[in-house]
């Protein structure tokens, strides 16, 4: 618990909260490198208040939602500080599952519109579908969206301030 009281707040309204941005395929992951619109699945964006992600600007850049817990537990660790944490908003958008090599994939939708603060969202977190680094937490602002899909694919629900660390080491082992 004492490892996510750093978060309380970051995703609360004010003039220094920024924008989500629209990631382009200019735009790689900043844990694994890939190019995040080439790839399906969540992704999600940190905004630092007085750092440069991986050097460069600001926001910190990820193609998985749980890339983007681990790459910020990391940073937490330092002392940084969170400005924003964006995720996808599957509630918002014209999703489709798609098939490749016997998993069941979820779209990609990396247009500035398709993110939320990542604390106002219900996350399914290890169903049956999986985004660009397999299993994920698909995020849904609303709870009753989160629910139908986790009935219909499998996982759990969880809110931001449950994801843990060892939600996150589950995730990438699967």
């Amino acid at each position: 618990m004492a490892t996510l009281l750093p978060l309380a707040g970051c995703g609360s309204e004010s003039a220094d909260q920024p924008n989500p941005v629209t990631l382009t395929t200019e735009d790689q992951c900043d844990v694994c490198g890939m190019v995040i619109p080439n790839h399906p699945g969540p992704s999600a964006e940190i905004f630092y208040a007085e750092n440069r992600p991986s050097d460069h600007d600001n926001p910190a850049r990820f193609d998985s939602t749980w890339e983007a817990f681990q790459y910020n537990f990391e940073r937490l660790d330092r002392g940084w500080s969170v400005a924003g944490f964006y995720v996808t908003d599957y509630s918002s958008v014209e999703y489709s599952l798609s098939s490749s090599d016997g998993d069941t994939l979820i779209s990609t939708h990396p247009e500035a519109e398709a993110f939320v603060d990542a604390e106002s969202v219900t996350f399914v977190v290890g169903s049956a579908v999986k985004g660009a680094m397999g299993r994920d937490l698909i995020a849904f602002s609303d709870s009753g969206d989160a629910e139908s899909f986790r009935d219909e694919h499998g996982g759990s629900l969880v809110e931001f301030g449950d994801v843990s660390r060892e939600t996150i080491a589950q995730l990438r082992q699967a």
